[in-house]
């Protein structure tokens, strides 16, 4: 059974086209409206035209999608991914090698199940992340299938 964002992205993808990338689509409840969200990003980011753009490109795109897989009225929000990215795909971690990043894991590693610090590396199959352990620095090496989600972060 195709979820709503499964459908949506299939709908959507192969019309947002270069210099834009589809990072992610994400339908939820936010206060009383449902909002189907649409993080699109670019070099250099995306600015309030684009999202203007995108969102009369994308929008007849939803309305013909047959039959209609939304059961409520929803608010399409087009948006930058921001500074905390989500990383969806092994090619997006391989792009973020060199910057802060948040893991989170199916299973944990020396009992921790959430690792932040900078990606120095990744193979494909493993994450080779520094962290700070209290005031030592340290490096984990995380398997790529054991990561639930991972994301760009903001070093505080």
């Amino acid at each position: 059974m195709a979820t709503i964002v499964d459908i949506v992205t299939q709908a959507i993808a192969p019309s947002i086209q270069a210099p834009y990338e589809l990072v992610d689509v994400e339908y939820g409840k936010m206060g009383g409206d449902y909002v189907l969200s649409i993080f699109v990003d670019k070099e250099g980011g995306i600015s309030l035209n684009d999202t203007a753009e995108l969102s009369e490109i994308i929008s007849p795109l939803l309305d013909q999608i047959q039959p209609d897989p939304f059961p409520d009225q929803y608010m399409l929000e087009v948006t930058s991914p921001g500074l905390e990215r989500p990383l969806k795909t092994a090619a997006a971690v391989k792009e973020a090698v060199g910057k802060y990043i948040h893991v989170k894991l199916y299973q944990a590693i020396d009992k921790a199940k959430v690792f932040e610090g900078t990606l120095l590396s990744f193979d494909g199959e493993e994450l080779l992340i520094e962290y700070m352990d209290k005031t030592r620095k340290k490096e984990v090496t995380i398997p790529y299938q054991t990561v639930a989600k991972a994301r760009l972060a903001v070093k505080i």
